[in-house]
């Protein structure tokens, strides 16, 4: 565990060097990032029957928070995923993961912390956007510090697993690009588009909704900073009495321990091959 701390402590002087050097590439990514975000509102909420009209009225502004928040936490789910399909890629084609292997700290140890610092990195840029965009459209965001980290720590070791077991195809198979985007745009719509509606249609639909690893974090999410936990709407839930929090919870516990298993597997099996670096 020291050790695991050791790498996140290098990986976060990594972090913070490289966004100091190229301070001017941070502060325009979160602008161009800003600007991105109230085109998207512009075009999927206020459409009807033209953007122009819908830019003056802005009449929906919890819609409006409501589809950003699912736009960050999709995109959020799209980064972590990558890491681990992009990442390992990149890093084969350099040389660097044969390099990793070697690390006494071990591939699956350097990758948890690699992903771990991003994912701060990339809460803490998004909030700032966010917060932005909603006080643009006069919407409300609504902070509870203790189920917002609880909430976003469940939701990075969800997907911490989710990569852990995508990465390790790109292990094996290599050139597993285009199925990876598939994967990452299917979670990024799912957060995108995750409502509580969506798990009262059948035990189905409610079935796999659980299964998948961004609905159930979407919705817990969207229930604190949207509703501040049912009192915007007047029927107070706390998070952690809410159905979609035990499901995230499971969720949790089922794709870390799937992932880290297939993706061990798959890097034995790698290695038992001598590809491991090959690309």
């Amino acid at each position: 565990m020291f050790s695991f701390f050791l790498v996140m402590k290098a990986e976060v002087v990594r972090t913070f060097i490289i966004m100091r050097r190229y301070w001017f590439r941070t502060i325009t990514g979160m602008i161009i990032g800003y600007g991105m975000l109230m085109v998207l509102i512009a075009g999927f909420i206020y459409s009807r029957p033209m953007v122009e009209k819908g830019l003056t009225s802005l009449d929906n502004p919890a819609a409006a928070t409501n589809f950003v928040l699912g736009f960050i936490i999709g995109m959020f789910a799209f980064g972590v995923v990558g890491m681990f399909t992009q990442g390992l890629q990149e890093m084969a084609q350099t040389g660097v993961l044969e390099q990793l292997c070697m690390s006494p700290h071990g591939l699956i140890f350097n990758f948890m912390a690699r992903t771990a610092i991003s994912s701060v990195m990339t809460v803490l840029s998004s909030s700032v956007m966010v917060g932005m965009v909603a006080f643009t459209v006069g919407g409300k965001l609504y902070f509870d510090a203790l189920p917002v980290i609880a909430l976003l720590g469940l939701t990075f070791t969800n997907l911490l697993g989710f990569g852990f077991m995508v990465g390790g195809l790109v292990l094996v198979f290599k050139q597993v690009g285009q199925v990876a985007i598939l994967i990452r745009m299917g979670l990024f719509a799912l957060a995108v588009f995750a409502r509580e509606e969506m798990l009262n249609q059948g035990w189905g639909l409610a079935a796999l909704m659980h299964i998948l690893p961004i609905t159930d974090a979407a919705i817990c999410l969207k229930h604190v900073l949207i509703y501040d936990q049912g009192r915007v709407t007047g029927n107070f839930v706390p998070v952690y009495t809410h159905p979609s929090f035990f499901w995230l919870m499971i969720s949790c516990v089922a794709w870390t321990t799937l992932g880290v298993i297939v993706f061990k597997a798959m890097e034995n099996l790698s290695r038992y091959k001598g590809t491991l670096g090959a690309y």
